[in-house]
């Protein structure tokens, strides 16, 4: 293998390698916001009394039946989302796997 070959493999492997750190970062987002939303469900199916919901910049009073369905559906995307960069990752993983073993042999035959 040509020595600019290896270098454009080289590329496109840190390439990759920023692509999976990108998408590790969102993942754990989306994680973070999972988590907060179940719980926010939880102490809102306990709540008694009055309930309110952040609308934009503002919090309004709202049924609680209404703001935890708002609630459910915002946890329903949340999940979508994270399966959806969760099989970006894999993919992009197995890319990176990939090209890691290519530039390994082709290094491996360079020195030989």
């Amino acid at each position: 293998m040509e020595r600019q070959e290896l270098e454009k493999l080289t590329r496109d492997y840190q390439m990759l390698q920023e692509q999976m750190q990108g998408l590790a970062m969102q993942k754990e987002q989306f994680m973070a916001q999972k988590d907060e939303q179940k719980e926010a469900l939880a102490e809102l199916e306990k709540a008694t009394g009055k309930v309110y919901y952040a609308v934009g910049g503002a919090i309004v009073e709202t049924p609680k039946e209404d703001a935890i369905k708002k609630l459910k559906e915002k946890h329903e995307s949340v999940e979508m989302r994270l399966s959806i960069v969760n099989k970006q990752y894999d993919e992009v993983s197995k890319k990176e796997k990939t090209l890691r073993e290519t530039i390994t042999n082709a290094l491996k035959d360079v020195k030989q």
